[in-house]
């Protein structure tokens, strides 16, 4: 009868990966403490290292940021036009 392989989460790899990084315990107590090999807990640990680069790339370029800036301050623009309206007619109401 085969053995059949545990599918971990990302969040725990990470959270595993985290604690090796950290060096406060070895490869062979993280490893009994998280029931993971350590063959395995090594090559999580360089995966996350080789990509922590891409969490600080920027992925919205700065022509979308401009677009969506220059969206708001048209939205902005109505909004305060609409609610000087409102400001004007509720006195002539007497509201």
């Amino acid at each position: 009868m085969g053995v059949t392989r545990k599918k971990h989460s990302s969040s725990f790899k990470a959270k595993v990966a985290l604690e090796a990084i950290k060096e406060r315990e070895s490869l062979r107590e993280l490893s009994q403490r998280f029931e993971v090999s350590q063959s395995q807990i090594s090559k999580w640990k360089s995966s996350f290292l080789d990509r922590s680069s891409s969490v600080f790339e920027s992925k919205v370029s700065s022509s979308e940021l401009s677009q969506d800036s220059t969206d708001l301050y048209t939205k902005i623009g109505q909004l305060e036009m609409e609610n000087d309206f409102l400001k004007k007619n509720l006195k002539k109401w007497g509201i």
